[in-house]
């Protein structure tokens, strides 16, 4: 059987896994906080029939080889932290994150981490995600509040009507050696991973953590144009390699029907 049936298929394989990475980051352009991601490939094992540096006759050596490869696969979707841009919302309890850095959230008994600070108060005056995740360290606003403060070095205070301090926290920042190697749970959540390192905290402002701006959000850090012309690129790789197989399938059709003249 010719390799090119084999390896124009592992080609468009690998380009459906291309545009189901580029449909998620479309479909995810006005996610809060949402991060692009990219799929990576790699060529996979080469058939070897003439070994490169192989002596020949009066003591030569072949300066090229004949290697043919087998195709493609995927090996990584590599997901960016870059900075999304910001959006004025004038809503006290929305705090986008300028720099490095993730909020820490409580799924039931587990901790994750999010960039999406459009945070709310439940029936008791906690502050939560808009699914409800308590964020960390739990704060509850008091009776009487009528105005909430953040700082950019992460203290939340709970003011009254005179401007006067009912309760106050500090909000600490985490941040990862390796951001990419977080798992993605959905609902804008992450967990820590061998590959992403165990989560470090620190105060916003200080030892390149970033810092915090109430009254904004962070937007997606997709850009709709580039994730079109991926697209393209890879409907177009893809189309390429079904044609491989159709050219393929055609030879295998002309060998088929050779005869004796």
């Amino acid at each position: 059987m010719m390799r090119s049936l084999w390896s124009a298929a592992t080609g468009m394989t690998a380009q459906q896994t291309n545009i189901d990475v580029i449909s998620n980051n479309l479909a995810n352009v006005n996610t809060t906080s949402f991060k692009k991601s990219r799929a990576e490939f790699e060529d996979l094992m080469y058939q070897t029939m003439r070994v490169a540096g192989s002596a020949t006759e009066g003591d030569n050596a072949i300066p090229v080889g004949i290697q043919v490869g087998m195709g493609v696969r995927p090996v990584a979707v590599h997901k960016f932290f870059t900075q999304g841009d910001f959006q004025n919302t004038g809503n006290s309890l929305d705090v986008a994150i300028e720099g490095d850095g993730f909020f820490r959230v409580m799924v039931g008994d587990q901790e994750m981490y999010t960039r999406a600070g459009a945070f709310k108060l439940n029936q008791d005056g906690t502050v939560v995600t808009a699914n409800g995740y308590v964020l960390q360290p739990e704060f509850a606003v008091p009776e009487g509040t009528k105005s909430i403060s953040i700082s950019e070095d992460g203290r939340m205070v709970a003011l009254d009507a005179n401007s006067e301090e009912l309760a106050a926290t500090d909000i600490p920042l985490y941040t990862f050696i390796n951001a990419a190697g977080l798992d993605a749970r959905g609902r804008n959540l992450y967990t820590p991973t061998d590959a992403s390192g165990d989560p470090v905290e620190g105060v916003p402002g200080e030892n390149n953590v970033g810092t915090l701006a109430q009254g904004f959000l962070e937007m997606s850090n997709v850009e709709v144009v580039d994730e079109m012309v991926n697209m393209i690129v890879g409907q177009r790789a893809y189309e390429m390699n079904s044609k491989a197989i159709q050219t393929s399938d055609s030879m295998l059709q002309t060998a088929v029907n050779l005869k004796r003249s």
